[in-house]
């Protein structure tokens, strides 16, 4: 059975029972393109199938771009990543940390590297904590704006999270939050301009990634997915605002979420994912250090401050995480056919990218499914059966 009739089967019988209501994907080994399928529909209303220009929202995907952009500030001494973030974002001169409802001022300050490894303590909303709690107002503030003449910027996103309490020590511990939004603002206050246009002008533009933005222009939006959630009468349209993003993506944002707000298609991202796999290359053109990318995607937090990262995805035993991804330190603990050294992340909506350096493939899926959904089944289905074709 070839490659693209495994990987078609795979994902139609996803379509036919409701799993999802279209996925593509897209494996590229050594560069070439080794296969691509699609099935089901982007709009199951109006019968749009799934095409490979479709335009998906990318949510926590956005994250490896964003740490691609910081590290390389960091490469050209622009940022320290072990300097104190007040040191570029002074309103977080004052940090305290709220354990237990009792409040006290951080032994340790937030580095840049914290933002980076996810060990800030800056959480996402979450009602269990205190600063969960109180992050949560910040994006329902974010929410009430969204729609308003005066929206929230990724300027004073970052100024209200600073107020916000941290959930333990920085560096104590992986916790999954807001750090990478944080680093979007980072990067706005040092390079001078816009998050997006640093973006475009370092990453999209050279890497011909013209389908990548912080929202989707009018001429483009019929590529968009819809997004869907399981009901008991299958799937229907999921119109959701979820963390300040506006569903439809139709305008430019003034808060340009480093954690969650790309849109993008499977070849765009393809790109910058080939550009990682090459060292810092792409097509004869150099977009960074091949030493940053070593940095970037060779790291990884110890044991011992993992325990959160395992007890989100339980699937990703095996894996450390540093630098917004997920790194496959010991291949014989993953239940994921996947290589030591392998990196990628996924998104809220069950997009998904690996890279496998040391085989030449990278992998992309696109799906719309809120929470990930059984698109996270789906992927490692296909992830498997990809590499026992190629490897």
């Amino acid at each position: 059975m070839s490659l693209y009739k495994k990987t078609y089967d795979i994902i139609e019988k996803a379509v036919n029972e409701g799993d999802v209501a279209g996925t593509n994907l897209l494996v590229i080994k050594d560069g070439k393109t080794a296969v691509y399928s699609e099935c089901g529909y982007r709009d199951i209303e109006n019968k749009v199938p799934m095409s490979r220009d479709t335009i998906f929202r990318l949510y926590s995907q956005t994250k490896p771009v964003t740490a691609t952009a910081t590290v390389l500030l960091a490469s050209r001494g622009v940022i320290d990543l072990s300097a104190d973030i007040a040191d570029y974002l002074p309103e977080f001169s004052e940090q305290y940390v709220n354990k237990d409802g009792k409040r006290f001022k951080a032994n340790r300050r937030i580095t840049v590297k914290d933002l980076l490894n996810m060990t800030s303590g800056l959480p996402y909303p979450d009602d269990s904590t205190e600063g969960g709690k109180q992050a949560g107002g910040v994006f329902w503030n974010i929410e009430q704006r969204l729609y308003s003449d005066n929206p929230v910027t990724t300027k004073e996103f970052s100024e209200m999270t600073a107020k916000n309490d941290l959930c333990f020590e920085p560096g104590e511990r992986f916790m999954y939050g807001s750090s990478a939004d944080i680093a979007g603002a980072l990067i706005e206050r040092v390079s001078g301009m816009k998050f997006s246009e640093f973006l475009k002008e370092n990453f999209f533009i050279p890497l011909g990634m013209e389908d990548t933005d912080f929202y989707v222009p009018k001429e483009k939006q019929h590529r968009l997915a819809k997004i869907y959630n399981y009901g008991e009468n299958g799937l229907y349209e999921c119109i959701t605002n979820h963390l300040g993003m506006r569903y439809e993506r139709d305008i430019p944002p003034v808060f340009e979420s480093g954690g969650a707000g790309l849109c993008s298609t499977l070849d765009d991202y393809s790109r910058f994912a080939q550009m990682l796999i090459n060292g810092g290359e792409y097509k004869g053109t150099r977009i960074m250090p091949e030493y940053a990318v070593r940095y970037l995607t060779g790291g990884g937090l110890p044991e011992e401050k993992l325990w959160q990262f395992h007890q989100w995805w339980d699937w990703m035993s095996g894996y450390t995480y540093g630098n917004f991804c997920r790194i496959c330190r010991n291949e014989s603990e993953t239940s994921l056919f996947s290589s030591e050294g392998e990196y990628g992340w996924d998104g809220w909506l069950g997009t998904f990218f690996s890279n496998e350096p040391k085989h030449g493939i990278t992998l992309l899926m696109g799906v719309q499914q809120v929470g990930v959904g059984k698109a996270g089944t789906l992927v490692r289905k296909l992830k498997n059966a990809v590499m026992s074709e190629l490897v």
